[in-house]
């Protein structure tokens, strides 16, 4: 069989209280799981973090990427290009499936029960939470898409089609003015989704490039503690 996927390195937010869900956060491409909660801290002026929710930051492994000509880069799979409009790199996108597996495997071994559990995350981070929710663990408790977009052809489209049983509902949000990561790519995900059963939610955020903002961190962490409620 394959080789299993070493472990991958992570920052962790511990709860200030007895620990009953957990929040898995994905960078970016070429960022750490160190960098993005730094960037979240910078925004909000302090960690996000919980009275009941452990908050996990991990980082990708360095691969090569092809839309950097194949040099090394911390992403969560490879693109042929970044276009909503191109095949997926599916084999790429598969093996990290089986490594952020094991993360949640974690979770759980420690006590944690899946519909407690919480994944999405920025860009390429939100790209990869929805191939690694939608096809794999229908069971999590949410997804969240920050500034992210699937292909157009996506395998996570394929999955749904054959689905019937009841999927997480997903929280995304996009900035109007993003360059790299085009509005109506996101606005694009959004419907597919919709029409293929999925609960979801798009806030626009106006005049936004492609970076996270405190209004969409606040939005963020309201709806996180919608989804995980401490427990009575």
């Amino acid at each position: 069989g394959m080789a299993a996927p070493a472990a991958l390195q992570r920052s962790v937010v511990s709860p200030a209280g007895r620990h009953t869900a957990s929040l898995i956060f994905l960078h970016g491409s070429g960022d750490t799981g160190q960098g993005a909660r730094a960037w979240i801290k910078q925004i909000l002026n302090q960690d996000m973090a919980f009275q009941h929710i452990k908050v996990i930051y991990p980082t990708a492994p360095a691969r090569p990427y092809t839309p950097m000509k194949g040099a090394f880069s911390n992403v969560w799979f490879d693109r042929y290009k970044i276009s909503n409009d191109c095949p997926e790199h599916i084999e790429s996108i598969d093996s990290m499936c089986r490594g952020l597996t094991d993360l949640i495997n974690d979770e759980v071994n420690n006590g944690i029960a899946k519909n407690r559990i919480l994944i999405g995350g920025f860009s390429m981070g939100g790209g990869m939470a929805m191939h690694l929710a939608y096809r794999f663990h229908q069971d999590l408790a949410g997804v969240f898409a920050l500034s992210s977009f699937l292909n157009k052809d996506s395998a996570v489209y394929q999955a749904l089609k054959r689905n019937q049983s009841a999927l997480p509902e997903l929280f995304q949000c996009h900035g109007t003015a993003d360059e790299l990561v085009l509005y109506s790519w996101g606005e694009e995900t959004n419907k597919m989704l919709k029409s293929l059963g999925v609960s979801v939610s798009l806030h626009t955020l106006p005049n936004l490039n492609h970076e996270l903002s405190r209004t969409e961190i606040e939005k963020l962490k309201s709806w996180i503690v919608e989804k995980l409620p401490a427990e009575a």
